[in-house]
């Protein structure tokens, strides 16, 4: 079976694996093996213009190249000089080549507009991409090169089966809807016996003490009756434990109870619901408790709905759970989901991959070895499930486990948001 790392030994193993530059000899953590894992570089801050874009420079020929997103999606902009001149936009053929991780690649075409070159296309999230620029001014030819990379990273395959690392393909699912609801673990008390003696008289003998398991059969008691001086036996109607006993020898029965038996074998979930939820609840709806105190959980089904509400306006509804274990306490607290409906999400990813980076949500995308971020635009999230609206294209595989890995390598590199 394989063995499960837990959270502070991956950090510490992740530690040793990201402690270096470039490849990493491991033979001291994992003899006989060579790991490797490196950050996908980001090169030195590059030299900016007057408008805050980077400067690419051949011979007296600039060409300065931002993103701007004041008031607008994101877009290249340009401007160019020679010889220190500002010159026309109309003077410049420009286009921009992107080509993104696993080989997307996006054209861009710039249209002069007022003083600036301006690009006809969005740049959409992540701006991680290798940038080829090519530039046409008065029959001379300038062509660039560079990286912008962000939220990427590459982690050889070793190393990720080492740090536990899990992916998963992303595609639709189809999420559970429902409501969490609070309550406390009750004894069935359809499963519940108060014994008493059949005839009034003198009790001679008794066998079970309080909190003792016993047998449907066995005997609890012997009684001398006060009429026919016969002993009769009285024996428990149902196996369960004895939760209250009021029989001592030498007592008279008097017609008063005896002993309580409660048959711990199924008890009940009552929880309450407010007025905003309660039209959703149906009888039959499944529902998920779990023990608050021990975080047992169990599974049921909605059995009963009162007519009448609480004082705090809630409606109690009560779920039979099986506990043959023994292992649901009643007078436990617990908290549960109710699910109330089905949702068809056409892609959906696994919340315990969602992970924060800048100011989105995301999940890191896999292709290879390689690791990147992908900006999502969220629906319904409930159960394991997170809907996607935007943001990851159906099909791509993605970190679904231990995705903090990935982001710990990332932030370790220092990839940024170049513009």
């Amino acid at each position: 079976m394989k063995t499960v790392i837990n959270r502070a030994m991956l950090m510490l193993l992740l530690t040793a694996l990201l402690s270096a530059c470039g490849d990493l000899n491991l033979e001291r953590l994992m003899p006989s093996t060579t790991l490797h894992s490196e950050a996908v570089e980001t090169e030195a801050e590059p030299q900016k213009g007057p408008h805050r874009g980077r400067l690419l420079k051949e011979g007296d020929f600039t060409l300065e190249l931002a993103i701007f997103e004041t008031g607008v999606p994101p877009e290249f902009r340009a401007w160019a000089t020679k010889n220190g001149q500002l010159l026309a936009p109309e003077a410049i053929d420009l286009n921009i080549t992107l080509t993104r991780l696993g080989g997307k690649v996006d054209q861009i075409k710039f249209n002069p507009q007022g003083d600036v070159l301006r690009g006809d296309t969005v740049i959409y999230e992540p701006h991680s991409f290798i940038v080829t620029i090519n530039a046409i001014h008065d029959g001379a030819t300038y062509r660039w090169q560079y990286d912008n990379f962000e939220g990427r990273t590459r982690i050889k395959d070793a190393v990720a089966e080492a740090l536990e690392i899990e992916t998963l393909i992303a595609g639709p699912v189809v999420m559970q809807k429902t409501i969490a609801v609070y309550g406390q673990i009750t004894a069935n008390r359809e499963r519940i016996r108060r014994i008493s003696a059949r005839f009034d008289g003198m009790i001679k003998s008794v066998l079970p003490s309080l909190g003792e398991r016993v047998r449907k059969g066995q005997k609890l008691a012997t009684v001398e009756s006060n009429e026919s001086l016969q002993l009769f036996n009285i024996t428990a109607p149902i196996s369960g434990v004895i939760t209250q006993r009021d029989a001592n020898v030498g007592e008279q029965t008097d017609g008063r109870q005896l002993f309580m038996i409660m048959d711990t074998a199924s008890v009940w979930a009552e929880l309450s619901v407010f007025p905003a939820d309660l039209a959703q609840v149906k009888i039959g709806a499944p529902v998920t408790i779990t023990d608050t105190t021990s975080g047992q959980t169990a599974s049921g089904r909605v059995s009963r709905i009162n007519v009448a509400a609480e004082s705090n306006q809630s409606v109690k509804i009560r779920v039979v759970l099986n506990n043959k274990k023994g292992q649901l306490r009643p007078g436990r607290y617990i908290s549960a989901k109710i699910t109330v409906g089905e949702h068809t999400a056409a892609l959906a990813v696994k919340q315990t991959g969602l992970q924060a980076f800048r100011d989105f949500t995301v999940v890191y995308a896999q292709i290879g070895e390689e690791y990147e971020v992908r900006m999502l635009d969220l629906g319904l999230q409930t159960g394991e499930w997170a809907e996607v609206l935007g943001g990851l294209e159906p099909g791509i595989r993605y970190v679904s486990e231990n995705s903090y890995v990935i982001k710990a390598d990332i932030e370790k590199s220092g990839a940024s948001h170049d513009h």
